[in-house]
């Protein structure tokens, strides 16, 4: 009857287990990851950048000060780099598809402001 008892536990615990793992590899596959170019020269434009496309549904993402290169992970299904790109304009940072109103540019702190020739 132990014997019976362990069986059952270990059988479960495999179970959870190989179930936990292939949930894991599926949301894995449901995300894509893209990088592209954004504007901007500060500590308080990577912040700005990063939290404005986290806001519009990206799970993670990384701006390099040096190359301006954003690095963003998200879901294909609901989101698109041109979303992120959209969002980054309406924040004042140039992107490849976009360029941020003048208005919203030149309210910019004087260190975010970018040259845009």
């Amino acid at each position: 009857m132990k014997s019976l008892k362990l069986f059952l536990v270990v059988a479960l615990l495999t179970g959870f287990a190989i179930s936990q793992t292939a949930q894991a590899q599926t949301q894995k596959a449901l995300t894509k990851t893209d990088s592209f170019k954004v504007w901007g020269n500060c500590d308080m434009c990577k912040t700005r950048i990063e939290t404005a496309v986290k806001d519009a549904g990206a799970t993670s993402a990384s701006w390099d000060q040096k190359t301006k290169i954003l690095t963003v992970t998200y879901d294909p299904a609901k989101y698109s780099v041109d979303k992120f790109s959209k969002k980054l304009a309406e924040v004042g940072h140039d992107t490849e598809k976009y360029k941020a109103d003048n208005k919203v540019y030149n309210a910019l702190p004087q260190c975010c402001r970018y040259d845009r020739n």
